[in-house]
C-alpha cells in the first residue's frame, strides 16, 4: 500500500492560482500512474489530471489548458498548478496513485475553494 500526504489547498478569488502537492511513501511501484480527482458537494468524485511515470499526461476537458500536472519521480511527488480558477472548481482535491492499469491509493483530500 501505497501513503499518499496532500498539501495546498486553500481560499483564492476567481481568475487566481494555487498548486497543490502529493507525496506517496510506502510501496511505490517503478511503474506508476499518479493523479488529482476532485469531487464538490453533491456530486460524484471525477477525474481532473494524470500522469504517467513516463511521462504522460491526461486531462478532463474542463481543466484542459488551465491547469498543469508533472512529477518528480525521484522524490514520488505529484503536482497540480492551477490557473484561471472558476467557482466550479471548488471541491475537494484527492491525490491517487496506482499501476498502469488504473487508480489504487487514495490521499485523504484537500479542500479548494473559488470565490467569486
Amino acid at each position: 500500500q501505497v501513503q499518499l500526504v496532500e498539501s495546498g489547498g486553500g481560499l483564492v478569488q476567481a481568475g487566481g492560482s494555487l498548486r497543490l502537492s502529493c507525496a506517496a511513501s510506502g510501496r511505490t511501484l517503478s511503474s506508476n500512474v499518479m493523479g488529482w480527482f476532485r469531487q464538490a458537494p453533491g456530486k460524484e468524485r471525477e477525474f481532473v489530471a494524470g500522469i504517467r511515470s513516463g511521462g504522460t499526461t491526461y486531462y478532463s476537458d474542463s481543466v484542459k489548458g488551465r491547469f498543469t500536472i508533472f512529477r518528480d519521480n525521484a522524490k514520488n511527488t505529484v503536482s497540480l498548478q492551477m490557473n484561471s480558477l472558476k467557482t466550479e472548481d471548488t471541491a475537494v482535491y484527492y491525490c491517487a496513485y496506482g499501476p498502469p492499469t488504473g487508480y489504487r491509493d487514495w490521499g485523504q483530500g484537500t479542500q479548494v475553494t473559488v470565490s467569486s
